[in-house]
């Protein structure tokens, strides 16, 4: 897919993820931005930047945006929506704990591997997104697990900012998160959907 105009990310939308992480489960949607420049494709090293010590894959189901959405409600959201993508929101863990604020640890290049966008609106309450690493499986979890359904996160990030057609909503990711290490091939699956596989490597 193109690069998105903007990403808009859901921090801790699965109460298993927040728990492994020693984290309340947030009264309301948790949001972030990645910048688009974080974007790649299925097949581009994620790069391990020189500044962290700890770089962990996170599977995500990403919404893409089909038409402008403004105070919109939930079924006005769902009318909205183009296609869905697999994603990996890479963190860089201990950046994000160390500046309290995420978008250093969120914002390097390479730390948004976006896989082929499935056109059409599935059953939002039942996607599987699953995360393997060298084949192996780390994290698996239904969209029905969710803290926040996605409509209902569409309907509250439209009530701050237009989400306008392009843009890519990032859902949250489920536990199960782990350091990748040069060498790795991480994937992220969104079964019967989406796809994105990346070689890890270490900065020049």
């Amino acid at each position: 897919m193109s690069r998105p105009g903007k990403i808009v990310c859901v921090g801790r939308n699965y109460r298993e993820h927040a728990k492994e992480l020693g984290n309340e489960v947030p009264t309301a949607p948790l949001l972030f931005l990645k910048p688009p420049s974080a974007v790649i494709a299925p097949g581009v090293p994620i790069v391990i930047p020189k500044a962290s010590q700890r770089v962990d894959h996170e599977a995500e189901i990403g919404v893409v945006i089909g038409a402008p959405l403004r105070r919109a409600t939930p079924a006005q959201c769902a009318a909205g929506i183009r296609g869905i993508v697999a994603l990996n929101d890479v963190t860089a863990r201990d950046l994000q704990k160390s500046d309290g604020q995420w978008t250093r640890g969120k914002g390097f290049d390479t730390f948004c591997p976006i896989g082929p966008e499935w056109t059409g609106v599935p059953p939002l309450d039942a996607i599987t997104v699953v995360a393997r690493v060298n084949g192996e499986e780390k994290q698996r979890a239904s969209s029905a697990e969710m803290v926040f359904p996605i409509l209902d996160l569409l309907s509250y990030i439209s009530q701050i900012m237009t989400l306008e057609p392009g843009d890519v909503v990032a859902t949250g990711t489920p536990s199960g998160i782990s350091a990748l290490k040069p060498g790795d091939v991480v994937e992220i699956e969104l079964v019967g959907y989406s796809k994105v596989s990346n070689p890890v490597e270490a900065e020049a």
